[in-house]
């Protein structure tokens, strides 16, 4: 599947000029930027590597008081549609070194707080089973309310008041994981039927060997889902960073299916 990618944005800066951006499709497994193209208006451009060696983070200096951006990209993805219940879990002892981290707690997940409850009710299950019932619980527990979190509202936060966005999904399902020894990371994506549009956030995996996507939204599916980039939780991938205050002037994300 092809996915084409547009994105618009314009802010107001403080007087810091430094802003960080994560926002270009990754060069990764299971998807294969075709083309893309990024400017940002009177600023000079630097790119590092991202969290895990994935993806890319864009240093901009801009020389303006304002950020004006335009990213467009043509990503075709090759990954498959995840069944979880073929998926199982890696013994401890045979993790790679890649996944442990993602067994621990982080400031947004606070996994070790949830073993308890999920022992209690997922544990049953196992492997790709228990995640996929994680997932379940955690769309049908949950109600999807824009403005209902913030930027400091973590898993237990969202676990009591079982209300908000996409960021705060994939930290409860991180969470839960990482509770139950599967290592979870969280993911920022762009994804065709994302509603409102706009950056979105799933659940990252380790199960047979491999890391599968898991959107608890229920908006994406794997096989449409492009990856940009990975972290123990949102604060480790954030679409945008300033150095100071910056005020959203507009904003504009669209992620379109093209015909093959």
């Amino acid at each position: 599947m092809r996915m084409e990618i547009d994105v618009s944005m314009d802010y107001q800066l403080d007087a810091d000029p430094f802003v960080s951006l994560a926002i270009e499709a990754a060069r990764t497994e299971g998807q294969t930027v075709l083309s893309e193209s990024l400017t940002v208006d009177w600023a000079t451009l630097s790119r590092v590597e991202g969290e895990d060696g994935l993806g890319t983070r864009v240093r901009a200096m801009v020389s303006a008081p304002r950020m004006v951006l335009r990213y467009h990209a043509c990503v075709e993805v090759t990954r498959a549609p995840v069944r979880f219940g073929t998926l199982a879990a890696t013994p401890l002892h045979e993790l790679p070194g890649e996944a442990v981290t993602y067994l621990r707690p982080s400031r947004f997940c606070q996994s070790d707080m949830f073993p308890a409850y999920v022992g209690s009710r997922f544990g049953s299950l196992d492997g790709g089973a228990k995640i996929a019932a994680i997932r379940d619980w955690v769309e049908e527990e949950m109600d999807y309310v824009p403005g209902a979190s913030h930027a400091g509202t973590t898993a237990l936060d969202t676990f009591a008041g079982r209300q908000g966005v996409c960021r705060d999904y994939a930290h409860m399902v991180c969470a839960m994981a990482r509770a139950a020894n599967i290592p979870a990371r969280y993911a920022s994506v762009y994804g065709p039927d994302v509603d409102p549009p706009d950056f979105h956030a799933v659940a990252q995996v380790w199960l047979d060997g491999a890391w599968h996507l898991v959107d608890a939204t229920g908006m994406c599916g794997a096989d449409e889902m492009v990856i940009v980039a990975v972290g123990r939780d949102a604060c480790d991938s954030p679409f945008m960073e300033t150095g100071g205050p910056a005020q959203l002037i507009y904003q504009n994300i669209q992620v379109t299916r093209l015909a093959d």
